[in-house]
């Protein structure tokens, strides 16, 4: 596994400094007033491009030589499953490089890649943890295909949402990589963990230029490579192995799909399209109300410093669910009420901020 690692790590790292010294060119179409930006600067968005081609490498390395890592992945297996996720990742590159591709295109390729990798690996969710709507379930089997696909389909968009701030989607994706492969590892199953390994390296040389520097971003290629290989590794660990908990995927990712459906119902609410660009996500709201400014003579500079005092915060609330998800993968009960209290957690302390009524305690 150590190995997986390395390549992975290395690919990914040397693929964003080309990038990251190659490709500013395209980072001055990003317009200076869109409301999500909190930079100074024309700062590459290629960071996923690396990431794609450090965890793709990685994974046919294992299905080439997968034997001594006692892995037992064929490399026609990873290259199909690379082939499947290339469309939706693509896409996130277009919209980085261009800024010209609409939200609804970008949608429309994670679920025909969701499609193609329901299809190819015979993906489905037959397991929610009530007896009632497993049975129904099992008399409508499409409906697990459907849920899948939104899953897949589902998940890159929500990590494009959390992905704001330098280092924040990134460390998400290694807690969550870590916590997947922890629990494969647990019912024995080294390819699963060896999948998520690699995509765990490869953010790893993503993140060694990310946070602190701020010199490149993932954008949405690499939000759609963290989703949809986490979306599978998770739809596939409950699928094969039924000691796992259905909702141990659903209380390890909440943070990120509890920001999208408060994001969506929060917008519909406003009279507002879902798609519509703001400035009201809860990182934002942390960066704006919670992080102190820091006094500099450059203001690019003191941006930066604020950036990054925001991240930790986040990464603190997301170990909230990491952390319980990890230590009771197989207890259903558990997991729906530390699912339960995390999205209180997380309506309660939105308002708190919206109000400036946040603790004292909290205030740095």
């Amino acid at each position: 596994m150590i190995a997986l690692i390395v390549v992975s790590f290395v690919v990914s790292a040397f693929a964003v400094l080309v990038f990251m010294r190659r490709a500013r060119r395209h980072a001055r179409r990003y317009a200076a007033d869109m409301p999500q930006r909190f930079h100074k600067g024309h700062v590459p968005r290629l960071g996923g491009a690396g990431i794609f081609l450090g965890t793709g490498l990685a994974w046919l390395f294992a299905g080439l030589f997968g034997d001594p890592f006692n892995v037992r992945w064929p490399v026609t297996v990873s290259a199909l499953m690379l082939l499947c996720i290339a469309p939706a990742v693509l896409g996130g590159i277009a919209e980085d490089v261009t800024q010209r591709v609409a939200v609804r295109y970008r949608l429309g390729l994670t679920i025909g890649s969701a499609l193609l990798l329901c299809w190819v690996l015979n993906l489905g969710v037959h397991r929610t943890g009530f007896a009632l709507v497993d049975g129904w379930m099992q008399v409508v089997p499409y409906a697990g295909l459907v849920l899948a696909v939104i899953a897949i389909g589902g998940l890159p968009h929500a990590f494009n949402i959390i992905d704001g701030y330098n280092g924040l989607a990134g460390t998400v994706a290694v807690l969550v990589c870590l916590a997947v492969s922890h629990v494969a590892l647990q019912v024995g199953d080294r390819q699963l963990a060896a999948m998520v390994i690699c995509l765990f390296g490869a953010t790893l040389g993503f993140l060694m230029w990310n946070y602190p520097s701020g010199k490149i971003f993932a954008g949405d290629g690499g939000a759609y490579v963290w989703g949809m290989v986490i979306a599978v590794a998770c739809v596939t660990l409950v699928q094969r192995h039924s000691a796992v908990s259905p909702w141990f995927p659903m209380l390890l990712l909440i943070y990120p799909v509890w920001e999208t459906l408060f994001s969506i119902y929060r917008k519909l609410a406003r009279g507002q399209s879902p798609g519509t660009a703001d400035a009201l996500h809860f990182h934002q709201l942390i960066f704006r109300r919670l992080v102190r400014v820091a006094f500099s003579d450059d203001e690019a500079r003191q941006l930066l410093a604020r950036n990054n005092r925001t991240s930790p915060y986040l990464w603190m609330f997301a170990a909230l669910s990491v952390v319980p998800a990890v230590l009771f993968w197989n207890n259903t009960a558990v997991l729906i009420l530390c699912t339960l209290l995390f999205v209180t957690t997380y309506v309660v302390a939105y308002l708190m901020i919206v109000r400036f009524k946040v603790p004292r305690w909290l205030r740095p």
